[in-house]
Formats: structure tokens, sequence, C-alpha cells
């Protein structure tokens, strides 16, 4: 899904580049432009950056009940 028209870019680009180290909106910014323009993905934009750092944590603590 498209997160961000003004730069096309999609919630999936977004987790990507939370896996790459991105925690907060400037980091997608720089990144990948999110916010730049019109700024309305900003709150869409937070809450998939949010989402991704969610299912890391929880595939984390998967592992190491399963260990």
């Amino acid at each position: 899904m498209y997160v961000c028209v003004c730069h096309a870019v999609t919630d999936r680009q977004i987790r990507e580049a939370a896996q790459g180290g991105a925690r907060t909106l400037k980091d997608l910014r720089r990144d990948l432009g999110v916010t730049r323009e019109c700024g309305r993905c900003a709150s869409c934009a937070h809450e998939c950056l949010q989402e991704a750092h969610g299912c890391a944590k929880q595939q984390g603590h998967k592992k190491a009940l399963a260990a």
C-alpha cells in the first residue's frame, strides 16, 4: 500500500527501512523522503514504523521462548 504518494513510498519500504535501523519519522524522511512534501502521510508512516518494530519485537520474543 502506498503511504507517501508524493514520493511513492510503500508500507513495505517502511518495514524494510525499520529493519535497516530506521526508528523515527526523521529517519524515514532522510532515507525515503516521507513527509517532505505535504506531510499528510506522517501519521500513517509513523504507524507503519511502529508496527514494523512491534513485529520485530514479537518475533524476537517468540525465538527466545522457543530456545
